[in-house]
């Protein structure tokens, strides 16, 4: 495993500790900007291919307003407006949260999660309830059994397979299960970021219509104050999904693409990497950046490695 230093976590000047994983940005063209780390290394996309599951159910007939479209391809923070959205895209198949098979767990965002106090975990409030609604009205769409959508052989994990093979233009290494129970698929990092280079300048309505529906609801894409929503919508055109284990992808509408992975898991960079990455692609913003504190003063900064 070759990788690069992606970030350092500085004190009064000194680098304390570093963050290391792998690096591709694509410019308009689709060409290699920078790449850190190994391209051809091998991981586990988890949640930041989300749309491209959401692409496959738009594409075997799943439809709904564009917030609900958003929400499919959410890890959302489990407010009330995102567990009724996912219950409104179940009624929309007759179905209700009993159908969902996604772990039991409590809301994932801060405020969310106290707000939810010390009430038992649900499925409604798991942050892929949205994605996992989803899947259960294509299924219902397509007259296929709901009863073991998760299993890898399924037809909607097959097509959601293509579609990942499709635009990433390489075969799914292996298939594995995600936190929440759908099939995970291990990819190389040059096939994650041209999935991606492919899905932001893909003509097909399909694509289009899913990356319209987060660019317009990014509320629904993660949640107030969490930095794939305050990004989008800081930015304009910006597209950006979170996954697990450190995994960030990103793209602006004329194809400039940013994906990595932090090896250790930690997301605490992943403002500052992609910020520095995106300006080398000639696109500037702003983030906020995470303090390091000494006595509760400012003393130092987390910063992205060039």
């Amino acid at each position: 495993m070759h990788e690069s230093v992606l970030a350092e976590y500085v004190r009064d000047g000194v680098v304390e500790s570093q963050h290391f994983g792998h690096l591709i940005a694509l410019d308009a063209s689709g060409a290699p900007a920078l790449i850190k780390g190994d391209p051809n290394e091998l991981i586990y996309p988890r949640s930041a291919i989300k749309s491209i599951q959401g692409s496959a159910m738009v594409r075997h007939g799943f439809d709904s307003s564009l917030r609900n479209l958003a929400l499919i391809c959410a890890s959302h923070s489990g407010s009330k407006a995102h567990q009724e959205g996912a219950l409104e895209i179940l009624r929309g198949a007759e179905l209700d949260e009993s159908a969902l098979q996604c772990v039991v767990d409590r809301p994932l965002g801060i405020q969310e999660r106290k707000d939810w106090g010390d009430k038992a975990p649900t499925r409604l409030a798991m942050n892929c309830s949205g994605k996992h609604a989803g899947m259960l009205a294509t299924c219902v769409i397509n007259g296929w059994s709901i009863e073991n959508y998760l299993d890898p052989e399924h037809p909607l994990q097959q097509a959601i397979k293509n579609e990942l093979e499709t635009l990433a233009n390489e075969k799914v290494a292996k298939i594995s299960t995600d936190g929440c129970g759908a099939p995970l698929f291990l990819m190389t990092m040059k096939g994650f970021a041209r999935a991606f280079y492919n899905l932001a300048t893909s003509l097909d309505p399909v694509h289009k219509k899913i990356i319209s529906a987060c660019l317009n609801h990014p509320e629904m894409v993660a949640g107030i104050g969490r930095g794939d929503t305050e990004l989008m919508k800081q930015v304009p055109g910006l597209f950006m999904k979170v996954g697990a284990e450190g995994v960030q992808a990103a793209f602006m509408p004329n194809g400039r693409t940013v994906v990595f992975k932090v090896s250790d898991g930690s997301e605490r960079a992943h403002q500052v990497i992609l910020q520095n990455a995106f300006a080398r692609l000639g696109v500037n913003f702003e983030v906020t950046h995470p303090e390091v504190l000494g006595g509760g003063k400012q003393i130092g900064e987390i910063r992205a490695a060039n």
